[in-house]
C-alpha cells in the first residue's frame, strides 16, 4: 500500500485556514465584494453560509474561497466566492486558481465550479476574468445584475 506524500507548508500553493482567520480577512478587507455593515458591526467571518474552504498563500498575499451553497440564482456545483492576488511569490494568478481547482476537487469530487465576477469592479475592464480564463474557465453567461458567470467542468474520470 503507497502512503500519499505530504507537503510541507514550505512546498504548499495555499494553506487551508478557518473562516474568520485574521491574516484571510486582512485579504479579504481589499476585495471589491466585502461588505460592511452600515451600523458598524463587525463579523469575522469571510465564507457565509454552506460548506466552504478558505486558502491562502504561504506569504499571505492571496486568498481564495471556495462555497458550495444554495445559490438564488440556481448555479450548480461550488463557487469560488472570493479571489484576491496582492502580489504572491506563489505564482500567477491562474496558476493559483488552477492549484485551488485541485483543491476543490478534492473535497467536492465531480462538481463544476464557477465564479460571478463584476466586470465594473476588476483591474482588467477590457478583459474580466482573465485570470480565470487562463486557468481554463469558459463564460457561461450573465447574472440580471450584469455580473459575469465563469465556470469549469470537472476532468472526466
Amino acid at each position: 500500500m503507497s502512503q500519499a506524500r505530504q507537503t510541507s507548508l514550505l512546498e504548499a500553493v495555499w494553506i487551508p485556514v478557518k473562516d474568520g482567520n485574521d491574516t484571510a480577512r486582512s485579504i479579504f478587507d481589499n476585495h471589491y465584494s466585502r461588505r460592511r455593515y452600515q451600523d458598524g458591526r463587525f463579523d469575522p467571518r469571510i465564507g457565509g453560509p454552506g460548506e466552504r474552504m478558505l486558502l491562502i498563500t504561504p506569504d499571505a498575499l492571496a486568498l481564495l474561497v471556495w462555497r458550495k451553497f444554495f445559490s438564488l440564482d440556481h448555479q450548480e456545483g461550488v463557487s469560488c466566492a472570493v479571489f484576491r492576488n496582492e502580489g504572491t511569490s506563489a505564482g500567477r494568478s491562474s496558476d493559483l486558481i488552477r492549484a485551488a481547482m485541485d483543491l476543490a476537487w478534492e473535497r467536492w469530487p465531480r462538481e463544476r465550479l464557477y465564479t460571478y465576477v463584476d466586470p465594473q469592479k476588476v483591474r482588467h475592464k477590457r478583459d474580466p476574468g482573465r485570470c480565470f480564463l487562463r486557468a481554463g474557465w469558459k463564460r457561461a453567461g450573465t447574472t440580471k445584475k450584469g455580473l459575469l458567470i465563469l465556470d469549469v467542468e470537472p476532468p472526466p474520470g
